[in-house]
């Protein structure tokens, strides 16, 4: 018998809200310090309260459940007190990332359906003419006082506000984010994540996956706006009731400096931060009393990771996740013997598999050890593209997710992530795998940061290329590289050419862009007949 009864299909009254990780941790711990920011403190109590402040100015401009509202705010108090206050009222918050220019702002505007923008003073030459293009509001936040821009202030319109009392009621497979990717492959697509995955991510990580402690103190210089940011240092900190320190962009001896000066316990970075940090602390003595470091975003080199751990004396676990998996997949678990150039086992209630890559209309699933596309289910699934139905079909297959990343997993779960599919290399017919290849350049001491990637070759299909930032100091020519790295490794992976440079092309979370180099270094165009 067919039935429709509410109780077994409808929603049901469960509720779950993101909102709720800032105020149960602010009615427990009032007093708890949320960030180290300089010399200031914001303790957990009165951060909440101005969160319901702004909460109150935002729902007196109409914004409800349901509702999309853009951040376009640094790793800065007001990014909390803004996330959670779009959070409370049920509306969904719509991350920017701070490097995007007008037009790109623009599209994630237009893209999303924003019907407001809440944008930090420093960021608005590029935040203003992309909210005036796409005919959205803009309230304004850090502005000083008498400098007059053309929009009104957030922290005045909350003081003359009523805030609110508390957060929404929310169903957990609600929306809660939109985060859009970095558009490798065109334009951006706005990935959206519910309330239950939000959640079940900060809870899994801190159940079995972390030892995060009340009184830890952690380093918060991953971009907010990304996911692992937001959901591994924010949400995560603030769901135990532990304090981070503050850093609004990125500076190695800045971090370090801030880090000891506040006793930060537990360092999360992308493998970039690492190189500068390394390098940092050959500048000065001091040393944060760090009991572990979590690394994600890319892979991080096992020299790397070695000289990181040799340098501050704390562990390096590494992890692997995505923007459409809230974000972490698998991870080194902390109280376990991290396993160096792995990303450890899949977290609790998330399944990662390995699937034959060249299917795409079905997962056909691999045995362990052998090469393929990595495949996830589980609780930490977005909810899809916004308005790419099509996207969204492409990417989940008979429940998995199709990752794009190449790897495998042995008989003990453990997940060991080879390479982006896209940024595998075909020479002459053989596959070519950069992070390999990378790993046995920054072995060589005069290299800090390598990045290996493929050049159209009209002989070989591909040729590999490999551009490098060497150690401040060091010397070393293109051509001893390439026979550093020609002496240990097959024949056909070593890069042909090596180009050495002042800096690599970095995303705002700390990605190195190789199609930007590929685009810098490919051949031009032969001219048409």
């Amino acid at each position: 018998m067919t039935t429709t009864d509410p109780a077994l299909h409808g929603e049901g009254y469960g509720t779950m809200s993101v909102a709720a990780i800032l105020a149960e941790t602010a009615r427990r711990h009032p007093d708890r310090t949320a960030f180290h920011i300089g010399d200031r403190t914001v303790a957990y109590g009165p951060l909440w309260q101005q969160t319901l402040a702004y909460a109150g100015a935002l729902r007196e401009r109409g914004v409800g459940p349901g509702d999309r509202v853009a951040v376009h705010v640094p790793n800065v108090p007001d990014f909390a007190r803004v996330y959670y206050a779009v959070l409370s009222l049920g509306a969904v918050v719509v991350p920017v990332h701070l490097l995007f220019k007008s037009g790109e702002i623009e599209f994630v505007l237009r893209d999303s359906g924003s019907r407001l923008l809440v944008a930090a003073a420093p960021l608005l030459g590029e935040s203003l003419p992309a909210a005036a293009a796409a005919g959205v509001p803009t309230v304004t936040v850090l502005v000083p006082d008498g400098v007059d821009v053309p929009a009104p202030r957030l922290e005045d319109e909350a003081a003359a506000a009523t805030p609110l009392r508390t957060y929404a009621s929310v169903n957990p497979l609600h929306p809660a984010t939109i985060l859009y990717t970095s558009g490798t492959t065109g334009r951006p697509k706005g990935a959206v994540s519910s309330h239950l995955a939000l959640v079940e991510q900060v809870h899994v990580t801190l159940i079995d996956t972390c030892d995060i402690r009340a009184d830890d103190v952690i380093f918060g210089g991953l971009p907010f706006f990304h996911t692992f940011g937001q959901s591994s240092v924010l949400n995560t900190a603030f769901r135990r009731g532990a304090s981070v320190v503050l850093l609004p962009r990125f500076d190695p001896d800045e971090a370090l400096a801030a880090m000891t000066r506040h006793g930060a316990t537990i360092f999360t970075a992308v493998p970039t931060m690492y190189v500068g940090l390394v390098q940092a602390a050959t500048r000065t003595a001091d040393r944060p009393p760090l009991r572990f470091a979590v690394s994600g975003g890319a892979a991080l080199p096992v020299a790397l990771l070695e000289a990181f751990e040799a340098t501050f004396g704390a562990p390096v676990h590494e992890g692997y996740g995505l923007t459409e998996t809230a974000p972490t997949v698998s991870f080194n678990y902390v109280g376990e013997r991290p396993r160096p150039g792995t990303v450890g086992r899949p977290l609790w209630g998330v399944d990662v598999e390995i699937a034959d890559p060249w299917v795409t209309d079905r997962v056909d699933l691999l045995g362990p050890g052998e090469l393929g596309e990595v495949v996830v289910r589980g609780h930490n699934l977005f909810k899809g593209y916004l308005g790419n139905p099509e996207a969204s079909a492409a990417a989940v297959v008979d429940g998995w997710f199709r990752t794009g990343d190449l790897g495998t997993k042995d008989e003990d779960d453990v997940v060991t992530i080879v390479d982006r599919t896209k940024d595998m290399i075909v020479r002459s017919g053989y596959n070519v795998y950069p992070s390999e290849v990378e790993g046995t350049l920054v072995r060589h001491p005069a290299v800090a940061q390598a990045a290996v990637f493929g050049v159209p070759d009209p002989v070989r299909g591909q040729e590999v290329h490999a551009a490098v930032v060497l150690e401040p100091g060091a010397h070393a020519t293109a051509d001893e590289l390439v026979g550093y790295v020609r002496d240990r490794i097959a024949a056909y992976k070593y890069p042909r050419v090596v180009h050495v440079r002042d800096a690599l092309p970095m995303g705002g979370s700390g990605k190195i862009l190789k199609r930007e180099l590929v685009a810098e270094y490919a051949p031009a165009p032969a001219p048409s007949a």
